[in-house]
């Protein structure tokens, strides 16, 4: 991961979102205004390219008000018929890591809603390389029904604890209202780490 460019214009968002649908209606919910919010503003679509669950949910409302969804999922998982076949774009890769790299590298900024430790670990990898200065992306948490609570807590407790510097509390942003959180990410000027 190489890119050290800020977008001038939002037009792409990575979403790291998670394959189930949870246990709130909320999230869903949530998952179908963001991804109608995106086609409205004419703002791709890259994910994990899955068709269950909260992934598949955010990619059918993104096409079906005439967005581009582009997916990028290993060829272990696509050969598990877990890919959605209606998107697009979607490309193959090797391995995570490579899937990883290659929707950060197609992405102006990154937006993470309700998830497991697959949502997390990609969220934390993006803020990490933000960090070591390997991109200047802005990336969010787009709350649904105080999901993010717990982390935003805990993030808390690591910088009173001296982990954090105090300039690091500002870069996951965190909304409940798609609109919003879309036009926080499209007026970043890059991670503030």
């Amino acid at each position: 991961m190489t890119d050290q460019g800020s977008p001038a214009r939002l037009t792409s968002v990575c979403v790291f979102i998670g394959s189930r649908f949870g246990a709130s209606p909320c999230y869903l919910e949530t998952a179908r205004a963001l991804g109608a919010a995106l086609a409205r503003r004419g703002i791709a679509l890259v994910y994990g390219g899955a068709q269950c669950g909260l992934m598949g949910a955010l990619a059918d409302s993104v096409l079906a008000g005439g967005g581009r969804v582009v997916g990028v999922m290993p060829r272990g998982l696509v050969d598990q018929e877990i890919a959605h076949r209606g998107l697009s774009e979607l490309i193959v890769t090797e391995d995570m890591h490579s899937r990883k790299a290659r929707m950060a590298g197609l992405a102006d900024a990154f937006l993470a809603l309700p998830g497991g430790y697959g949502t997390l670990e990609e969220l934390f990898e993006v803020v990490t390389w933000g960090k070591l200065g390997l991109h200047r992306k802005p990336v969010g948490l787009l709350d649904s029904g105080g999901f993010w609570a717990g982390l935003l807590a805990f993030l808390a407790h690591t910088r009173a604890e001296g982990f954090i510097p105090e300039s690091g509390m500002s870069v996951l942003p965190c909304e409940s209202d798609p609109e919003r959180i879309l036009d926080l990410l499209a007026a970043a000027g890059g991670l503030a780490v």
